[in-house]
């Protein structure tokens, strides 16, 4: 997250300070020319806040406002780093979105555009959420999340309404990240839907492109479990930018959020490879909840017999073979079928 100053009592992030220091050393010449002797930095800086100034103190305040309103969050960057280098969307989020967003002048000079609306779609648990996060803090921009249950708070028929201030609001936003979980939702297939659903998807089909428009520093993320539910317009090249997949975990990349949990407990032997092999359909939601069923057990176990309870692999391995994994054959199937019809990176 970039820093924040403040100057008379008005706060600024490090772009918007930097642009206002250049302002104000030139304003700070022409004071010294009107007033025929060298002011100090202190007079023209508060010479410029109180009467040059105005319109960047409200736009800041503003925007720190809304920012409090959306239910803006700092997202760690540590998120990034756990996500294994094998798994194929991490690579992929790298250079075509996050390098474009933070390298602007290289994109610039090679004609590149960045990324203003993306989709993730894959399997329920896959990560997607967690993906968006890290995507965030690895930007240092605001995570924003818009669940539907917030659109939908005065029923369905304001639904519309909202998304519209909603992405009206997102315009004014600056190094943002907006996502929208669940997106079959409030974008599904117009053709067997009903009046308001369509509403709703026409909605969409308009405030993507304006999305878009904006020069700010805005990311739309759009997530789903179910991309052949969306309406087709949407998939259409010049909506979003991105149709990334997001699936099942590969051997490296389960060992990386095995070895994640398994540092934060109180470990005994542990045979790791034996552990992976036996987490094969495990999504990244499912070894977390496999892990706080295990460190529950731990807990209680030397809460009665209040002697030191390590977790040890037959632990784990217990545990596993109690616990149904969320992916399937057939869902794995029609994952790798949907790759093949809607990806486009």
């Amino acid at each position: 997250m970039s820093k924040i100053f403040e100057a008379s009592g008005a706060k600024f992030d490090a772009d918007v300070a930097t642009d206002l220091w250049l302002k104000i050393m030139q304003h700070k010449w022409i004071l010294s020319e009107k007033l025929s002797r060298d002011v100090g930095f202190k007079i023209a800086c508060n010479d410029f806040l109180e009467n040059i100034g105005t319109d960047e103190k409200i736009t800041v305040h503003n925007r720190e406002k809304l920012l409090e309103q959306m239910g803006a969050r700092a997202v760690s960057r540590d998120i990034w780093d756990t996500i294994s280098e094998t798994q194929p969307p991490k690579r992929l989020i790298e250079k075509r979105i996050i390098l474009p967003l933070v390298k602007e002048d290289l994109s610039r000079k090679h004609g590149v555009i960045p990324p203003k609306a993306i989709i993730f779609f894959g399997p329920p648990g896959t990560g997607k959420t967690h993906f968006v996060k890290a995507m965030a803090g690895r930007l240092a921009w605001w995570f924003i999340e818009i669940a539907p249950s917030m659109l939908m708070a005065d029923g369905v028929d304001k639904i519309g309404a909202h998304l519209r201030k909603v992405m009206e609001k997102a315009c004014d936003l600056e190094e943002a990240v907006i996502f929208i979980d669940e997106f079959e939702e409030l974008a599904g297939s117009r053709d067997m839907a009903n009046r308001v659903d369509r509403s709703i998807t026409n909605e969409f089909l308009k405030q993507v492109p304006l999305i878009k428009s904006k020069t700010n520093k805005v990311l739309l993320v759009c997530a789903t479990n179910y991309i052949r539910q969306l309406d087709a317009a949407l998939l259409r090249p010049g909506r979003f930018d991105c149709i990334i997949p997001v699936g099942t975990l590969d051997d490296v990349g389960r060992r990386t959020i095995l070895e994640y949990y398994l540092a934060k407990m109180n470990t005994g032997a542990i045979d790791l490879e034996r552990i992976v092999a036996l987490t094969e359909k495990f999504t990244p939601a499912d070894i977390e909840y496999l892990f706080q069923i295990v460190a529950q057990g731990a807990f209680e176990e030397e809460c009665e017999i209040k002697c030191n309870v390590p977790v040890t692999t037959e632990v784990i391995i217990q545990a596993i073979t109690s616990f149904k994994p969320s992916l399937t054959e057939r869902m794995v199937t029609e994952f790798k079928e949907d790759i093949v019809t809607y990806s486009r990176v």
